[in-house]
């Protein structure tokens, strides 16, 4: 069992602490609410607070103008995050970063870390697809192609290519940009690249970059999660049926220790494979870790949506109850990072070249 220095504790109570600048203590969602469905589904002010609160450079090295921390801090932040279903795109934005990072020195990166510009990453070729290097090319320094599932505003996007990582603005030549509202009140893009002039820095393991941000969004599902089932817990203390509040009910208790058992085999995959990954190369092994992280999250996010629903009966589907949120934002972040039975190809493809 991974053991946490002192440090790293004081460091997780410290930012999960900071996580009040967006999660409020009291529970109230009324600044999700207000932006859902007004694109790009978050607010700038959230933003310039997220870069206030200094998360974007939370990872980042101290070469690059960042804290250095590991990623068991990063994961601890986002958990409280998910808990509050903050939409400003965090965990895209980090991914970014490390892209930029990997990378090699960039201007870029000076503007992404203090919040400047919003530079968020196109690197799924497919709603399914976990390859960074797919969906688009370059030659004689223009890009063409698609990428798809884009986390909507950004003022910069950084694109994965088989050459390297290549800085678009928004409003680039060429490029085409496509928006779609998502179920929880956020936006996915798809841009089209006709030919767009691009300059190409050479990236040494994106892979790497995406196996951690994988890990981060698992932590993000796992703090949502976590959240609605509190609230379904609470209702089935307080919702009465034939005079006995509905949790007394054998059924539901038995439906509701499975969630607790799934909650806690998540979190232990989330924080194992935080402890073994950090900047760098990594390893089969930490990829397989990431990979059953993120697989194991998206089951537990798509079992408590179903349950809660489920167990709040038909207001749960209303935006009234916060719970319903919750539902929302569960089964679309699940399907971020490719959907469960293609991570666990990927994690064969592991295991098999590690044996």
């Amino acid at each position: 069992m991974h053991v946490m220095d002192e440090e790293t504790t004081e460091n997780i109570r410290m930012l999960c602490d900071s996580a009040s600048a967006l999660v409020p203590a009291d529970g109230s969602l009324d600044r999700v609410r207000a932006a859902r469905f007004q694109a790009p589904g978050f607010s700038r002010d959230g933003w310039e607070t997220v870069a206030e609160m200094g998360w974007l450079g939370l990872r980042a090295s101290e070469d690059a103008g960042g804290m250095a921390l590991g990623l068991p801090e990063a994961v601890a932040l986002v958990r409280v995050l998910g808990s509050g279903l903050v939409p400003e795109p965090y965990v895209a934005a980090t991914l970014a970063i490390d892209l930029l990072e990997d990378a090699g020195p960039h201007t870029a990166l000076d503007s992404a870390l203090t919040g400047q510009d919003i530079i968020l990453p196109a690197w799924q070729a497919t709603a399914d697809g976990l390859d960074p290097a797919a969906g688009v090319s370059v030659r004689n320094g223009r890009l063409s192609g698609t990428k798809c599932a884009v986390i909507a505003g950004a003022d910069l996007y950084a694109v994965t290519t088989a050459e390297g990582l290549a800085l678009i603005p928004r409003d680039a030549g060429g490029l085409t940009v496509q928006a779609i509202a998502m179920h929880d009140g956020t936006y996915r893009e798809t841009l089209t690249f006709d030919e767009v002039a691009v300059e190409v820095h050479p990236s040494t393991d994106p892979v790497a970059c995406l196996a951690r941000a994988m890990v981060l969004h698992a932590a993000y599902l796992h703090g949502a999660a976590e959240q609605a089932f509190d609230i379904t817990l609470e209702y089935l203390r307080t919702r009465q049926q034939f005079d006995v509040a509905i949790g007394s009910f054998q059924a539901l208790q038995h439906r509701a220790t499975e969630m607790k058992v799934q909650l806690e085999l998540a979190r232990a995959s989330i924080d194992a494979a935080a402890a073994s990954m950090d900047v760098g190369q990594l390893d089969h092994a930490g990829h397989m870790a990431a990979l059953r992280a993120r697989s194991r999250a998206g089951e537990l996010a798509r079992l408590v949506a179903r349950e809660a629903i489920q167990m709040h009966g038909a207001i749960g589907y209303t935006d009234e109850a916060d719970i319903g949120l919750f539902a929302r934002k569960l089964v679309v972040e699940a399907g971020q990072f490719a959907p469960e039975f293609r991570l666990r190809e990927r994690f064969m493809t592991h295991r098999e070249d590690a044996a």
